[in-house]
């Protein structure tokens, strides 16, 4: 039979070599290294004559003096479903973001829930207001035709752990149509969360 002493000492042994294990830390080689990863939304659409496209987005609408209210759509693609989980989102002319995009006259932007219902919308790109009914779609960017790799930032706009999927839309309502290739980037564990504690 142990004495009592032993006893005492075996057990703050072993709960001295317990405490050990759980302050050992994790490796470096079990954690997972994401990548970034580029999603295509369209492809090079040429420029065209706004009288030329036969297609028209019937439910918005451009508040423009010159032109027209109902734009014409120049081209469309939508992702596959999608999770941000913490990426940095942006736009880009190629899958290596290191160009640019263009559009004539501007990209209306609809990020769409598990169920297919579109919850959110921006537009991008040289456009007066744009309504669909009574909302007012919101602004992303500058007032221009020609945007630079990863300037717009369209984080903000996608659900930070819910399913989604981007549905991106060249509209134009004046001249001439067009659009450049067009690219949703991803950057892996450079999202809202690090943005705030940079901002603090």
């Amino acid at each position: 039979m142990l004495h009592p002493r032993t006893l005492t000492v075996t057990a703050a042994a072993v709960g001295l070599l317990a405490a050990c294990a759980k302050q050992v830390p994790v490796p470096a080689a079990a954690a997972v290294s994401a990548q970034p990863r580029s999603v295509r939304l369209l492809t090079n659409t040429p420029e065209r004559e706004t009288a030329s496209l036969e297609k028209r987005r019937e439910d918005v609408e451009v508040d423009t003096r010159e032109g027209e209210r109902t734009p014409r759509v120049v081209a469309t693609g939508e992702t596959q479903p999608l999770r941000l989980d913490g990426a940095r989102a942006r736009l880009c002319g190629d899958e290596a973001c290191t160009q640019g995009f263009a559009v004539d006259n501007f990209l209306l932007l609809e990020v769409l829930d598990a169920k297919g219902k579109v919850s959110r919308r921006a537009a991008v790109g040289f456009t007066d207001s744009v309504f669909i009914g009574n909302e007012q779609v919101d602004n992303l960017g500058r007032h221009a035709f020609t945007f630079e790799p990863n300037e717009v930032d369209i984080t903000e706009l996608l659900p930070e752990s819910e399913p989604f999927r981007l549905r991106a839309t060249a509209l134009d309502f004046w001249g001439v149509g067009r659009v450049t290739a067009l690219y949703l980037r991803l950057e892996p564990g450079a999202g809202r969360g690090e943005d705030d504690l940079r901002g603090q």
